[in-house]
């Protein structure tokens, strides 16, 4: 944004943003006290005032808690998200350079999947893992993952690989290319930006997903935001450890998209614009 167009801004939007701002902030600011707040400190009349010195025991012992759960997380968020990666990249090959009699109507019906909602297909899954012996398990979780996560990937490699001309396939297989090698050493290697994009969509939806992660797995198998739930079960809640605990399950997230989020902006404008 040019200097000329930050002047035509008017203060009125600056002092807006900033009101939107602060109230965004509340809840974080509420979070951080609570967290670094010892347990006989906590209560509704001083919910506002920070602590008078930092109980950082807070987060050593929400992480003792959450460590099996946080484990389960990354098994199943990394899982889930390189295989429907994979799987919607070589979709999208398809659908964008190997068109066949049918394939757009076939696209479509891929592309319902992603207007599916979780609750609708949850009796349906659970019947589904169950006859497939691995209900309970966190295979089971990363399957059901991986399968809802395929239409939304397909998407969006094939709206990338759109962008790639066809007169270089076709050179490519008058030289003799077959399918395999034109993804393995042609698409794939230019498929970054769109791994970036997909994997940052896959890796936020699958590490936050609730439903499924409560009514599809045992407790030995359950991710962390079942765990994290379960940190405020109970009667009697010690709420610096919840609070503790959400930002320890929220760091993985978080410092995704510190690292990688300028190239999820870059790989979403990838496959945005036809020249």
């Amino acid at each position: 944004m040019s200097q000329r167009t930050l002047r035509k801004v008017s203060p009125v939007v600056y002092v807006l943003l900033m009101i939107v701002l602060v109230i965004f902030l509340v809840p974080i600011y509420m979070a951080v006290i609570t967290a670094l707040k010892n347990p006989a400190e906590i209560s509704l009349s001083t919910a506002w005032i920070p602590p008078s010195r930092p109980y950082w025991k807070s987060f050593a012992d929400a992480l003792d808690l959450l460590l099996p759960s946080l484990k389960n997380s990354l098994v199943l968020t990394l899982s889930g998200t390189v295989i429907s990666a994979l799987l919607g990249s070589l979709n999208g090959f398809v659908f964008s350079k190997n068109r066949f009699r049918g394939s757009e109507v076939l696209f479509t019906f891929f592309l319902f999947g992603m207007f599916i909602p979780y609750q609708i297909i949850l009796i349906p899954l659970f019947q589904v893992l169950r006859s497939m012996g691995i209900y309970g398990s966190l295979s089971g979780l990363i399957l059901a993952h991986v399968v809802y996560g395929i239409p939304i990937t397909t998407l969006i490699f094939r709206n990338f690989y759109d962008q790639i001309p066809d007169s270089l396939v076709e050179s490519a297989r008058l030289d003799g290319a077959g399918f395999f090698f034109l993804y393995g050493r042609l698409f794939l290697p230019l498929s970054v930006p769109g791994f970036v994009v997909v994997g940052i969509w896959q890796f936020t939806q699958i590490w936050n997903e609730f439903l499924w992660g409560v009514t599809l797995t045992k407790q030995d198998s359950q991710p962390v935001t079942v765990g994290l739930a379960q940190l405020a079960g109970g009667q009697a809640v010690s709420w610096n450890l919840p609070m503790a605990g959400s930002f320890l399950a929220a760091l993985p997230v978080l410092l995704i998209f510190i690292l990688l989020g300028r190239y999820f902006i870059r790989g979403l404008l990838a496959g945005s614009v036809k020249e």
